[in-house]
């Protein structure tokens, strides 16, 4: 069972109450950094979103994820905006993470120290609808301004999907 499954850690659809074993100890880095974010792929708190939960790890941030029967893209595989919104939010957990890491906090009037100002993806296979697909991201560049993440879906070892994603600071106007 996986992060962001219909019945595995990180999701808890409408009418399911079993989470599932936990993929990694303790909580995840959206549920320690970001427990009232609403956002629908990684917002702890959106009952309908799909609550994916990203963990640090020796090579940056890890989560795995089940796809739900709803996000099939018409041909029986995951659908590219659902890959692109796990690729999104993946990446935002390892930014996040590393902002916390360096003492980057949200200026005020902001909710995120960062937010996404570019996700270049990269659709390399197709990617399963009814299996554990595994999410890797890590930090390439961190400069307060603006930081650099690559991030990954993967099934059976191979890589399915790949993005760049930069993520800017966050100034309220």
């Amino acid at each position: 069972m996986g992060v962001g499954d219909a019945r595995g850690v990180g999701c808890d659809p409408v009418g399911m109450d079993d989470p599932g074993p936990a993929v990694a100890d303790g909580p995840s880095i959206q549920q320690l950094l970001f427990p009232d974010l609403p956002c629908f792929g990684c917002g702890p708190s959106n009952p309908k979103g799909l609550q994916l939960r990203s963990f640090p790890s020796d090579d940056g941030v890890t989560a795995t994820f089940l796809p739900w029967p709803e996000h099939d893209n018409g041909l029986g595989f995951l659908n590219g905006g659902i890959i692109s919104t796990v690729l999104d939010c993946h990446s935002a957990a390892a930014v996040m993470w590393e902002a916390d890491q360096r003492g980057w906090a949200a200026h005020a009037g902001a909710a995120l120290p960062y937010v996404t100002a570019g996700l270049d993806v990269r659709f390399l296979r197709p990617s399963p609808l009814r299996e554990v697909v595994d999410l890797t991201a890590h930090v390439v560049e961190a400069a307060e301004a603006e930081i650099r993440c690559e991030v990954e879906l993967v099934w059976q070892g191979r890589t399915r999907a790949a993005a760049t994603a930069v993520w800017r600071r966050w100034r309220p106007r």
